[in-house]
């Protein structure tokens, strides 16, 4: 059985997770990843069948929300690119490339382009300081990218 809210469906594998998770400790965070791993972010309606559904405020659910970075409060793009801002990266000029990013797709960081493809993320350490910098689109990881490399690696998710 799913469980409905008046815009948002949850699957039959979210919702028995949610209810295998309900009386947990650390209940909260593990039904937070699931929520956003099967809508890509959390929806507003999701966190309020959450909250019903474990008896949790609301107030409670998105103060973990918008304190960990993890989580996204917006859809993202259909390609989210995120550019990692770890010490080595910036050192070597993640800035920059979110700079460019951002001028190639005329939107700004943790904006969605209108046609809802791309998305920009500024991310901390992906664990790849050894190719820095770095940046990451869905599970393709690009390292030593330099602004020139930019156009061609958007072009690829076109």
């Amino acid at each position: 059985m799913s469980v409905k809210n008046d815009t948002i469906k949850f699957s039959d594998e979210l919702t028995k997770f949610i209810m295998e998770w309900k009386e947990k400790p650390g209940n909260l965070i593990m039904i937070l990843h699931k929520v956003q791993e099967e809508f890509g972010y959390i929806p507003r309606d999701a966190a309020d069948k959450v909250s019903e559904m474990i008896k949790v405020p609301l107030a409670k659910i998105y103060g973990v929300i918008t304190f960990y970075h993890f989580f996204k409060l917006t859809k993202p793009g259909d390609f989210n690119i995120q550019v990692c801002m770890g010490t080595a990266c910036y050192l070597k000029g993640g800035d920059g490339l979110i700079e460019e990013i951002e001028s190639l797709l005329g939107i700004k960081t943790n904006e969605v382009t209108k046609d809802g493809k791309f998305s920009i993320e500024a991310v901390r350490c992906v664990g790849c300081c050894g190719l820095a910098p770095v940046l990451v689109v869905g599970e393709e990881v690009f390292g030593k990218v330099t602004k020139d490399q930019l156009p061609g690696i958007i072009s690829k998710f076109n």
